[in-house]
């Protein structure tokens, strides 16, 4: 099993989420540290968010962890992500860690992503676009 932190399409409401529902462990936010991304997708923008690790801020992002099967990731919820993020190993306000998607590298450079760090998190910047999911 593996731990992994959903702050996107996924979330509970979200078009994702029936494929890991029965996985949720509840909700959770990172420990500081995290700027948040709406990421552009082929010219298509707020498709899904993206956590960049930086320690020279002190913001915190909200999600949802779940514990999903190491097969379950591989085979339904990675081949879903877009190639502008990537698997990677993040903390938890709790100190502990597990996985999630964050901005590829070179990601943050490309200029093209809109950062939305100051909303806390996917569900409060789509309510600023008048969306749920």
């Amino acid at each position: 099993m593996a731990r992994i932190f959903f702050n996107g399409q996924a979330m509970v409401g979200g078009p994702f989420h029936a494929s890991v529902a029965d996985a949720l462990v509840g909700p959770v936010r990172t420990a500081p540290g995290y700027r948040f991304f709406s990421i552009d997708v082929g010219g298509e923008s707020d498709v899904c968010p993206g956590l960049h690790p930086d320690p020279s801020v002190d913001t915190a992002i909200e999600g949802e962890l779940y514990d999903v099967s190491l097969e379950h990731l591989r085979d339904v919820v990675l081949p879903g992500e877009p190639r502008e993020l990537e698997l990677g190993v993040i903390e938890l306000a709790d100190g502990s860690a597990c996985l999630s998607m964050l901005l590829a590298r070179g990601e943050a450079e490309r200029g093209v992503h809109r950062e939305i760090t100051h909303h806390g998190g996917w569900r409060a910047y789509l309510a600023t676009l008048g969306r749920t999911a």
